[in-house]
């Protein structure tokens, strides 16, 4: 017996359609689709109807072309092998001053999208007047093979926080600037902010003037807030492993590695599974409980391949133990402080796991 990391195909796209909810969204296809594959992937959200993706790496923004000749692609990260980036008619952030002064001539027919930087300080322009230095430098340069703007973006950092005022000052301060460039006569085929957290909190609704909202996690099944009903995003990933064998321990017993549980009474039945951090099941995660047929037990043990759950006499050897599924689910865990949906899916051992599509 393996563990098995599977999706189910069906449930995959009607969330991604629930998701879409006949708006235009940019689907985040980075890290492998968040690990569920991306031919996978691309293939489902294209079923989905959205044909515009974003991702970080241009070794995937051409998988993606690939995948959709006709799909428009947006690359987050600035890159510099710009023959490729023309070759395979990739869209690209252009996210400093500095950058676009030293490439400008190099970005010669590359369809770029300015980037502000707000809050989240990762990338970017600082200010709404670099934002408007570079255009009115591309509006004087005379070269007919100029780099082409088509877009503005930013990344909202705070949007699932609630508790603090920082999403509503950057949201106030990107919405500035978007008005601020559409006064001035300039326009855009492109102007996306709004990551899962921030769609959602706006009601599934673009923001004034967006042509896009850029949709990652939702996509693939989790909530990117607590606040959300489970209904409203639903998770097509299982990942099982199985009952090996059933052990009894006494009191005063060790069981796992370093003294990693002790047993406190007599006769403790121990469900040895068949998966661990190895597999890529967190050690923050074993801190809670596994599901034995319609039932949650205590996972009190974490190997590299192995777990400890405490089990009842209803548990038996080559019963299934299911870490994720739908009725216990990763944004589950990631509101009880285990680790981002996207880290849990990310930590995932593709290579151990049996990976099925079903």
């Amino acid at each position: 017996m393996t563990a098995i990391w599977s999706v189910d195909k069906e449930a995959f796209l009607q969330n991604a359609i629930q998701v879409k909810n006949d708006n235009s969204i940019m689907a985040v296809v980075k890290n492998n689709a968040y690990h569920y594959g991306l031919a996978f992937a691309v293939t489902s959200f294209l079923k989905a109807g959205i044909h515009t993706f974003s991702t970080t790496s241009l070794k995937e923004a051409i998988k993606v072309r690939e995948l959709a000749p006709n799909a428009t692609i947006f690359l987050m990260n600035a890159v510099y092998d710009f023959e490729k980036v023309r070759k395979y008619q990739i869209q690209m952030t252009l996210p400093s001053l500095a950058y676009y002064y030293k490439y400008k001539n190099d970005l010669s027919g590359i369809k770029v999208h300015l980037e502000y930087e707000n809050l989240l300080h990762r990338s970017g322009f600082k200010t709404l007047e670099e934002i408007k230095e570079v255009i009115e430098d591309h509006l004087a340069n005379t070269n007919e093979d100029k780099m082409i703007i088509s877009g503005v973006w930013t990344h909202f950092g705070y949007a699932d926080e609630f508790d603090v005022p920082e999403y509503g000052v950057e949201r106030e301060a990107w919405i500035n600037v978007v008005n601020a460039l559409l006064k001035e006569g300039y326009q855009f085929d492109f102007i996306h902010a709004q990551n899962s957290a921030s769609y959602y909190r706006e009601g599934q609704i673009l923001l004034p003037q967006h042509t896009h909202a850029r949709v990652g996690i939702a996509l693939y099944g989790s909530r990117p807030y607590s606040r959300l009903d489970t209904q409203i995003i639903k998770q097509s990933l299982t990942v099982k492993g199985n009952v090996i064998q059933v052990r009894e321990v006494n009191v005063g017993d060790y069981c796992g590695y370093s003294f990693a549980f002790e047993a406190t009474r007599d006769h403790t039945r121990l469900a040895v599974v068949d998966i661990g951090y190895g597999d890529g099941i967190l050690k923050s995660r074993a801190k809670h409980d596994a599901l034995i047929n319609g039932k949650r037990y205590p996972i009190r043990a974490l190997m590299m391949s192995h777990m400890f759950v405490e089990v009842d006499d209803e548990v038996d050897a080559q019963d299934e133990v299911i870490l994720y599924n739908n009725d216990i689910r990763i944004d589950e865990y990631t509101f009880k402080g285990v680790g981002a949906n996207s880290e849990q899916l990310s930590a995932m051992n593709h290579d151990s796991l049996i990976k099925e599509y079903r």
